[in-house]
């Protein structure tokens, strides 16, 4: 076992590997084989019958609907991709409403035919990194019938990310592909805007959470100016080098991803300058022990917050858009964390400005992030202090940092819920 694969056609050998009826454990985030979405894609019937595992996240993993595929392709996933919306739609897709980290937890107790490892190559012991995705590949592998490494020489081998036996893998496949890369993100004036309120909110020595784009994406530019900050962070990305750079980053401190998303140049750098411990999502995302990491500041986004404070982050009108993701899980931390803070950073509006992105009260079907988790809520407009706020301050709050046009129905709006709390 562990010994190499060394087919002439390793991706024919990867894909005579599916069998009806098996359940194979597909790594998602920045640890999809692409190179196998893309031949699953161009040879749909190799996928009849199999049942997908994974944490496929939106805009990461859009090479193939792996449910849609072929009569009796199914996927159980946590996150909803674009390209999959249809399959759920047509009830091939179970989409469970976990955290990131109940993600973890279900998935280290799956029983699984298949397990799939994204490695780089072995080292002089054997060793192969998950190179930027060490999220749920160790959580999978050991409850796994069969498993799997697909060793793909353009998988950096960082320096502290995870790493598995090859000799623990019953087949190694060597497949050469390109690994997800980050697109270079468009500036946005507004998100901007935000992200420089929220920067004014963070304080020097402060862990750094954030989520992926929007005014989260863009605080990075912000924080250079600060001292002493540290990543606690499910991802790092290309704005952790700019404060490397920048001398914003405390030299001494751990810091901690479970993936990398960003440009190839970044991954080089993460390789050479060995600044980020990656760990699994077990570790990255545990309430417990985000709820003890000194000054913590989780930054996460929103498509919607109502005047008690909670948030909507998934739901665009009625149509499922996403999962819960791994705000919640940061932001709960963040809220008992010794001088942390939990942060949304939104748009006040939608739609080029013809709706509030604030409304007086969430009507969707579920709500993604409790109000008791939630300290501050920054838009365009101003920055919102929850915490410690009665409901009739929350209100007012969030009112005076929504869009102009839309406050004087906001107020009339919560003048009227407010009459009706006495019954």
């Amino acid at each position: 076992m562990g010994r190499l694969s060394g087919a002439a056609k390793p991706i024919n050998q990867l894909l005579n590997q599916l069998r009806p009826g098996q359940t194979v454990y597909l790594p998602g985030a920045s640890g999809e084989v692409v190179a196998l979405g893309k031949a699953l894609r161009d040879d749909p019937a190799r996928a009849v019958g199999v049942h997908f595992i994974g944490c496929l996240v939106p805009g990461m993993n859009e090479v193939a609907d792996y449910a849609g595929l072929a009569e009796g392709a199914s996927a159980t996933t946590y996150l909803l991709p674009r390209c999959m919306r249809q399959s759920f739609v047509e009830g091939n897709v179970s989409l469970l409403p976990l955290t990131y980290h109940g993600a973890a937890m279900h998935i280290a107790g799956a029983s699984v035919d298949v397990a799939l490892a994204h490695v780089a190559p072995p080292d002089s012991a054997g060793n192969c990194s998950l190179g930027i995705a060490s999220d749920f590949a160790t959580l999978v592998w050991p409850r796994a019938r069969r498993r799997i490494m697909v060793v793909n020489p353009s998988m950096p081998r960082l320096p502290r990310a995870l790493s598995l036996p090859l000799k623990d893998a019953d087949l190694a496949i060597t497949l050469e592909g390109a690994i997800v890369t980050a697109p270079e993100p468009a500036f946005d004036p507004v998100a901007d805007a935000i992200a420089r309120r929220v920067a004014d909110r963070i304080p020097d020595g402060a862990h750094v959470q954030t989520g992926i784009g929007g005014a989260p994406g863009a605080i990075w530019r912000h924080l250079a100016g600060h001292r002493n900050l540290a990543l606690r962070s499910g991802m790092a990305n290309d704005g952790f080098r700019l404060l490397a750079e920048a001398g914003a980053l405390d030299p001494k401190a751990d810091h901690v991803a479970g993936i990398a998303y960003g440009s190839a140049d970044f991954y080089e750098w993460l390789r050479q300058s060995d600044a980020v411990r990656f760990a699994s999502t077990l570790e990255t995302h545990s309430i417990p022990a985000l709820s003890q990491v000194p000054k913590l500041h989780s930054i996460n986004g929103a498509l919607g917050v109502d005047l008690f404070g909670q948030a909507n982050v998934e739901w665009q009108g009625m149509a499922l858009s996403s999962g819960v993701g791994g705000g919640p899980d940061f932001m709960r931390g963040a809220a008992c964390s010794p001088g942390g803070r939990s942060i949304l950073a939104m748009p006040s509006t939608a739609r080029g400005g013809a709706i509030s992105r604030i409304v007086v009260r969430l009507d969707h079907p579920t709500i993604g992030i409790a109000r008791s988790d939630v300290d501050t809520v920054v838009t365009e407009h101003g920055v919102a202090e929850l915490r410690d706020k009665s409901l009739d301050q929350r209100a007012d709050a969030l009112i005076a940092i929504a869009a102009p046009q839309f406050r004087d129905g906001l107020a009339d709006g919560w003048r009227a819920l407010r009459s009706s709390f006495a019954g």
